[in-house]
């Protein structure tokens, strides 16, 4: 891990207990948010998310599989995060580290945890067959708060997704043969069809150093910070995960004022999102 410079560390504390932070922004401020999505031709879905200098790819590709014995009628996702090496001096070529496992198991929860999936709506053969996502995250720039750019890149990657009907077609008429149920399927989608989806949550990122608590934070802030918190939230304010990262703490007052502005911050941004999926 990079060590920070205690000059720059003091120079960060200093600026926050004077009310400011090192770019300028209020404490439950975002930078720029940039969403572009559908930039993979090969995938089911794609997006590239920019806050500020952070750069995040997710890619989306979908399979027919079996369920899990205990949801037999139900699709499954599975998410990976890798962090390339360019990203960061930080990241190291080789298997998924605890970090990666740790961004990967956010976004996943977020995603999940909200019902954004309609993996009912996914089952090709109740007990048998189902349609498997997998949510690839590539981090290409890191500058903070990996969590929320990890997060709208999927979930924009999501809603440009494509149930693969025409690619897999002789999969499917080839599983007729056992199970011929599948004939029906296929009459209700005889093409490619949009992934079922929900309102999206929105995940808010939070940290605290020296008893200030700042959104959205940048690479300096993150390595600063003793305590972090991510807030996913739906469109009615109703929290639908909670990730705390690092060994510091949060008081009682300073949880509701994160999730408070995690509130506040996901409107937009969702309202952001939509504007870039034609919702």
């Amino acid at each position: 891990m990079t060590i920070l410079p205690s000059i720059k560390k003091e120079y960060l504390i200093k600026l926050a207990r004077e009310g400011k932070r090192a770019d300028g922004r209020a404490f439950d401020e975002y930078r720029k948010i940039e969403i572009e999505p559908g930039i993979i031709s090969k995938a089911e879905g794609s997006a590239k998310v920019k806050i500020g200098k952070t750069q995040v790819l997710a890619g989306i590709k979908m399979d027919i599989g079996d369920p899990y014995p205990d949801i037999p009628e139900e699709g499954v996702m599975t998410t990976a995060a890798e962090l390339i090496p360019l990203a960061s001096p930080d990241f190291e070529a080789g298997p998924p580290r605890e970090n990666a496992v740790e961004l990967a198991r956010v976004v996943d929860r977020g995603i999940r945890e909200s019902e954004v999936i309609q993996v009912d709506k996914l089952c090709i053969e109740p007990y048998e067959k189902v349609w498997m996502i997998f949510v690839d995250i590539h981090i290409l720039d890191h500058d903070g708060n990996l969590f929320d750019a990890a997060s709208l890149a999927s979930l924009t990657a999501l809603y440009n997704t494509l149930v693969p009907i025409e690619r897999l077609r002789p999969i499917l008429e080839k599983l007729q043969e056992k199970y011929p149920t599948i004939k029906k399927y296929l009459e209700e989608h005889p093409k490619d069809y949009k992934l079922p989806l929900t309102d999206p949550p929105i995940s808010c990122t939070s940290v605290k150093y020296d008893g200030i608590v700042a959104m959205d934070p940048c690479l300096d802030e993150e390595d600063t910070a003793e305590a972090r918190l991510t807030v996913a939230t739906d469109k009615n304010g109703h929290i639908r995960a909670m990730q705390k990262g690092l060994n510091g703490s949060f008081t009682q007052e300073e949880v509701k004022k994160v999730i408070k502005a995690s509130i506040d911050n996901g409107k937009k941004i969702r309202e952001l999102l939509y504007k870039n999926v034609g919702t």
